[in-house]
């Protein structure tokens, strides 16, 4: 058993978050593979590191603070230079989880073979993102991945600023439009999900790290839209309207039912770690880490803001597991 705490948002840029954790057990290894010695009363200690995807790095971040509490000896180091960042230096050997908002390419795969390093992929929690307008927009209740292409491409910039541009059965009202800042794992996902390359936006937009600023926003202005994780939608029903969203198989309202079945596509996906399989084997830091996130994935998922797996997602998580221990 774990003691719950309240998620903490950390402002991380490029810096590494470096929490201090530990254990129970008996003698440990570092993340070198070196041994790591018992504490007193023989506690478990040693390292564990891990980089990667600003988008998951919360999840991350709330394991290794419920793990604290468990195994308070351990330093779990965890930092975020982006999925692909990440696994430059999981490739590299540098890192023993690779945190990840997709999965690992085929060009990142050769380099990690490369390298002599294998590893294991487990999702971890779903992702879903919602885009909200105005309450008072009455004319929209779905929206197309087209027409969310056509409002956020980069080449809407100056040339689409009002919603009949969108659609000629759209008010003549002005666009206001609201997200995640770049250096957000969300940013990189609506990206790339709406506009076909992560980065790819107009500059015209009010971004912000703060999803409250983007809420703000949005219900202050008839033609406000904004977008951000699904949660925090949830969390401020009265302030901003949940769009459903057509993919090209029909509008699909966003719920954590929709995301986990993946009809709330594109804008609902699985979030990853990959595990160095060596590291696991040297490290019973690691060992212990891994297996406290995944038998508390639920909880951790709720307290970053998440959507926890699915009883099928959670089964193959345990045998992607079961194999390490293997």
């Amino acid at each position: 058993m774990f003691r719950t705490v309240q998620r903490t948002t950390f402002a991380l840029g490029s810096s590494v978050l470096i929490l201090a954790l530990a254990a129970c057990g008996g003698q440990g290894s570092g993340a070198d593979g070196g041994s790591g010695t018992g504490g007193e009363g023989g506690g478990l200690s040693g390292e564990v590191v891990i980089d990667g995807s600003s988008t998951v790095e919360p999840l991350s971040s709330a394991a290794a603070t419920n793990f604290r509490d468990v195994e308070p000896g351990v330093n779990v180091t965890v930092a975020t230079s982006g999925t692909g960042g990440g696994f430059q230096r999981f490739c590299a050997d540098e890192t023993d989880i690779s945190d990840a908002s997709r999965p690992i390419k085929d060009e990142e795969a050769e380099a990690c073979a490369a390298a002599g390093v294998e590893f294991t992929e487990i999702v971890i929690a779903n992702d879903g993102l919602s885009v909200v307008v105005n309450p008072d927009n009455d004319w929209l209740e779905c929206i197309t991945t087209e027409q969310l292409a056509t409002i956020w491409a980069p080449d809407s910039e100056g040339t689409v600023t009002s919603w009949n541009q969108v659609d000629p059965s759209f008010p003549d009202v002005p666009l206001d439009l609201y997200g995640a800042g770049t250096d957000s794992g969300t940013f990189d996902y609506f990206t790339e999900a709406i506009n076909g390359e992560e980065g790819a936006i107009r500059t015209d937009y009010s971004p912000s790290e703060d999803d409250n600023l983007t809420v703000q926003g949005v219900s202050g202005s008839q033609g406000g839209m904004g977008f951000f994780g699904l949660s925090y939608a949830e969390e401020n029903a009265d302030s901003v309207k949940l769009l459903d969203v057509d993919g090209g198989e029909g509008c699909v309202t966003p719920s954590r039912d929709t995301v986990q079945d993946g009809s709330y596509a594109p804008l609902g996906r699985p979030l990853f770690i990959y595990v160095n399989n060596a590291r696991y084997a040297e490290n019973e830091a690691l060992r212990t880490f891994v297996d406290f996130y995944l038998e508390n994935e639920e909880t951790i998922a709720a307290e970053a803001l998440f959507i926890d797996l699915t009883d099928e997602q959670a089964a193959q998580a345990q045998d992607e597991l079961a194999s390490l221990v293997g």
